[in-house]
């Protein structure tokens, strides 16, 4: 099955699913409601809730028959559920899925930045006194960062004091001293950044905690400007644009882990091999990264990542063909 990249739709979808496994225990203690009042509750239009109602009525358990389906009533501007198929019970977690909750919310407490750490607690207490013994299972929760450098920035950033950064951007392969004006610390799957201000490149900037390879806190006080804006990192640092260049690559089956690893555009199979094209940042990092590839990866286009990496490929040829073997 040919893999495929995260979406605008996939997003959606999801979005909607949560929405209809709320709606119905929310109608169920509203019978009578206006659709006007519970589509404002969810905050969608009056289209949108009654295009939810119409997929609900062909929802149910199985069997799919008459008596399995959820129905309602709906009478002109009102709507009634008379069989919620179940929706209603309460939520049971098996003890896999209690252990799985309370060491999540035992990482998000622990998550440099997180907000509403208080709400997350609380949430852990509850869920940890329902869990019983289950949540007394010896599991070490530690972040996959330093914790050391995390929490050395992180106390600048809570000082509101600037810095002074060594930073290694891979992109560019080059590292580069800075300052910047902290704005916060925040995780983004298993790595921990610092938001901030950067006034070389006068624009706000993620900087990786890994890729700090020095940094020294100033007396100024951080003062980030008015068009500092935070990053949505909801989708993940990097959100690749149509102003950057695309790649064009033929996949074979030992490289086929890059589509997970980076966003991808596009994902199709041709034969054996997959046709997979992703939007870079930077030639030369894509140069990098394919070259190591070895074989098992072709560039299809662009015509000017095609020619770099045949010209470096060649020149390291001819330095292997210009040095004398070793003898014993």
């Amino acid at each position: 099955m040919t893999p495929q990249p995260r979406t605008r739709e996939n997003k959606a979808s999801a979005d909607r699913l949560g929405r209809l496994l709320n709606l119905v225990p929310y109608l169920l203690a509203r019978p009578g409601i206006l659709v006007a009042e519970a589509a404002a509750a969810f905050g969608i239009t009056e289209r949108q809730l009654r295009e939810d109602l119409e997929l609900l009525w062909v929802c149910g358990l199985p069997g799919y028959g008459p008596g399995d389906l959820i129905d309602m009533a709906l009478d002109g501007d009102r709507v009634t559920i008379t069989y919620d198929a179940g929706i209603d019970r309460p939520l049971r977690l098996n003890p896999d899925e209690a252990l799985a909750l309370v060491v999540a919310l035992r990482m998000l407490a622990e998550t440099p930045g997180t907000g509403s750490r208080d709400a997350v607690e609380r949430a852990l207490a509850k869920i940890e006194n329902a869990a019983g013994d289950v949540a007394d299972t010896p599991v070490a929760v530690r972040l996959p960062a330093d914790n050391e450098r995390v929490d050395a920035i992180r106390g600048v950033v809570e000082r509101r004091h600037a810095m002074r950064l060594t930073y290694y951007t891979p992109a560019r392969d080059e590292t580069t001293e800075r300052v910047v004006d902290p704005m916060r610390m925040l995780m983004v799957g298993p790595r921990a950044y610092l938001e901030a201000w950067c006034r070389r490149a006068e624009g706000t900037r993620l900087f990786r905690v890994d890729r700090i390879d020095a940094f020294t806190e100033l007396d100024e006080p951080s003062a980030p400007p008015a068009q500092a804006v935070p990053h949505d990192v909801s989708d993940g640092v990097f959100h690749p644009s149509h102003d950057l260049p695309l790649v064009t690559l033929r996949v074979g089956r030992g490289s086929r882990w890059i589509t997970e690893y980076y966003p991808c555009e596009d994902v199709r199979r041709d034969g054996d091999e997959w046709i997979v094209t992703m939007r870079v940042t930077d030639l030369g990092w894509a140069q990098r990264l394919l070259l190591g590839l070895g074989p098992d990866v072709t560039v299809v286009g662009p015509v000017e990542l095609v020619d770099r990496i045949r010209e470096q490929a060649a020149t390291a040829l001819d330095q292997y063909a210009a040095t004398p073997p070793v003898t014993a």
